[in-house]
């Protein structure tokens, strides 16, 4: 089955090359200029994936609204921001509103194909047949890759796919430290540390919302985070 990809930027060249970079390696790609026009599009049909623009015509930060509403309507859609701000503020926003991904406008066309296919890729897991690795119970986590869920006992604990694999990863070997390398090649993802330490910083505030004694993820400083036993 072909994928849907929605592309929502507003300048008219860079949907173009957006376009027909991702067209090429076979995704079906819809492209809206605004949020309201995307979020109008959202509402009747959702994309397998989405790239949002940040800046969007008069909205100055009107990708990050367009991500709060999409999660809303999708917990694990895949969300990629693909924006010419590149400060460490600009990205840690983007990821406290739960996108798998933060990307600027000066990489290739390649590379932003490459990110799509990895997202894709961790996605079309739960297609897989199943293996004794994609249930995880570790005392009241439970995660079911297969079905993308995790569960704080009998809490429903929404993670973004970046976040389900950073948990599996440190969950399937407690006590263990993973180092944010480990955690990035867990998730398929190129990020710098920064950004690996904002991901955890959410999983724990999303566990904490679901139990506010949570205290299950430590860091162990200058090498990683270890899921205890």
């Amino acid at each position: 089955m072909v994928k849907k990809v929605a592309l929502v930027e507003d300048e008219p060249s860079l949907q173009v090359n957006y376009r027909n970079a991702l067209e090429r390696h076979g995704y079906e790609v819809s492209v809206y200029g605004n949020r309201q026009e995307a979020v109008t599009a959202f509402e009747k049909s959702l994309p397998d994936l989405a790239i949002i623009d940040v800046g969007l015509g008069d909205e100055a930060e009107g990708g990050f609204e367009l991500c709060r509403q999409l999660r809303s309507m999708a917990p694990l859609l895949p969300i990629v921001f693909l924006t010419a701000l590149d400060s460490e503020l600009d990205t840690i926003s983007g990821l406290r509103l739960g996108a798998d991904d933060y990307l600027t406008k000066d990489i290739s066309l390649a590379h932003l194909v490459a990110r799509v296919v990895a997202l894709f890729r961790r996605v079309d897991a739960h297609n897989q047949p199943d293996l004794p690795e994609d249930i995880v119970n570790a005392g009241d986590l439970q995660i079911d890759m297969k079905r993308m869920t995790a569960s704080w006992g009998d809490k429903p604990v929404t993670l973004s796919v970046t976040e389900l694999w950073m948990v599996h990863a440190l969950a399937m070997h407690p006590g263990h430290v993973k180092s944010r390398q480990q955690l990035m090649d867990a998730a398929n993802v190129v990020l710098d540390d920064a950004t690996v330490t904002s991901h955890v910083k959410r999983i724990r505030r999303k566990f904490i919302a679901a139990d506010r004694d949570f205290d299950q993820i430590e860091t162990a400083y200058g090498m990683g985070y270890r899921w205890l036993a």
